[in-house]
């Protein structure tokens, strides 16, 4: 009978678990989600917002309206710490949920620069500026909420949930954009079908909320609270944020460039067309996510420093003989090359567990938020614009790979300077 009960309780326990997980990471799926449909449609985009639109100008202006939205991330960021930090991890993630939500659907709707003129591109501009402000917490608000309730020894896998959830939120708009261009010919995309992935966003906006109402608040008792999170973030860790933010130069740069930009870049640079440069975008996904919990749970047994130097030291080595083969192998080629930046990429998966392991809790979201926004909205957000005008002005179409070995460097040097944190208590 023991055994009986013993067996319900952990079955309720893990069931429990897995509904944290899961509404931990809802919010990351509609994030990134609307972040890659915007980077997968850009060439499209750019015809229906900007004048002469067709070209280059077009595809740069696209992805300057999609930087600016990463740039508003830091004081999303700041916002939402505040919250989570005064009033719980609970409230901040649903704001996140709802403040992503309205804006992606609302891009969906927006009338193009052919119907209102100039009024379309600010529009769409104003509407970026609104998601990047609630983006900037939402990534941070679950990560520090999944590593906070997981299991002792298991917080690397828990914490790498969070980059898992984003991840999916890429692969499911590389899918779903890979759809839209096998489902419908280039004319209907153009015209009207592009509008269909945002508007679907609705759909993970209302299972996000669902999922959230019923979390459940880690324990606060006892929990000293602070007046302003963001400042005494930065007055108890200054040597963190600056350090953490320089390991996240990798991710951030590897993610946007060779999950995202990639996509227009294969296009662009290789010749692969639209269904297949997204099929392979869209596999090679599926192996990133394996990548990220596998990464997050070896982490637990060996440490996140090996993992995280021996990313660093792949980007560094390898970014330029990759970029080679995705240009001149083919279809072959631009598979296996994009899957050596996913085991870069996917050993990223640590990093969340990190970076909330090194931090005291009355400050935790702020502290994470800072360095996280800074190099994923800061970082992240402007190389699909740096690397499309890097490739203008060298003419060189690996020039990504050169973005790509400098954060490498970055994040080398940073890992230098952050300690440990694996099998070590959670800071009070």
């Amino acid at each position: 009978m023991g055994t009986v009960g013993g067996s319900a309780v952990a079955a309720r326990a893990g069931s429990g678990r897995l509904g944290q997980v899961a509404a931990g990471t809802i919010g990351n799926v509609l994030e990134l989600y609307d972040f890659a449909v915007y980077g997968f449609l850009a060439p499209v985009i750019a015809v229906n917002f900007f004048p002469a639109g067709e070209g280059s100008f077009g595809v740069l202006a696209a992805f300057a309206v999609f930087a600016v939205g990463g740039l508003m991330r830091p004081l999303g960021g700041i916002l939402v710490g505040h919250i989570g930090d005064r009033y719980g991890r609970k409230p901040a993630l649903i704001l996140t949920v709802a403040g992503m939500a309205v804006p992606t659907v609302l891009i969906g709707a927006l009338p193009t620069y052919e119907a209102i003129g100039v009024a379309a591109p600010i529009l769409l501009l104003v509407l970026r500026v609104a998601q990047g402000l609630a983006v900037g917490g939402e990534y941070v608000g679950s990560m520090v909420y999944l590593v906070e309730s997981a299991p002792e020894g298991r917080r690397g896998l828990f914490g790498a949930t969070a980059t898992f959830g984003a991840v999916c939120g890429i692969l499911l708009g590389s899918t779903v954009a890979a759809l839209l261009h096998a489902v419908f010919d280039a004319a209907d995309v153009a015209a009207w079908a592009w509008r269909l992935p945002f508007l679907a966003g609705a759909l993970l906006a209302v299972a996000g909320l669902l999922l959230r109402r019923a979390l459940l608040e880690p324990d606060r008792r006892g929990r000293e609270v602070v007046r302003l999170p963001v400042a005494e973030a930065v007055r108890r860790h200054p040597r963190e944020i600056v350090a953490l933010t320089g390991v996240t130069v990798l991710n951030a740069a590897g993610l946007y460039l060779c999950f995202v930009f990639v996509a227009t870049w294969l296009q662009q640079q290789a010749g692969l067309s639209s269904a297949a440069a997204l099929a392979v975008n869209s596999l090679n996904m599926v192996l990133l996510l394996a990548l990220i919990l596998g990464f997050g749970a070896l982490s637990d047994r060996i440490g996140r420093l090996p993992i995280l130097t021996g990313a660093t030291l792949a980007g560094l080595l390898l970014a330029v003989p990759l970029f080679l083969l995705m240009r001149d192998g083919g279809l072959a080629g631009a598979l296996l090359g994009q899957f050596g930046f996913a085991v870069m990429v996917g050993a990223f998966g640590v990093q969340p567990a990190l970076m909330v392991e090194s931090v005291s809790g009355p400050v935790r979201v702020s502290a994470v938020a800072i360095p996280f926004n800074l190099g994923i909205g800061v970082i992240g957000g402007l190389a699909p614009l740096v690397a499309a005008w890097l490739i203008g002005v060298t003419g060189q179409a690996i020039a990504p790979a050169y973005l790509i070995i400098a954060a490498a460097l970055v994040s080398l040097v940073a890992t230098r300077f952050v300690s440990e944190t694996a099998g070590r208590p959670l800071r009070p």
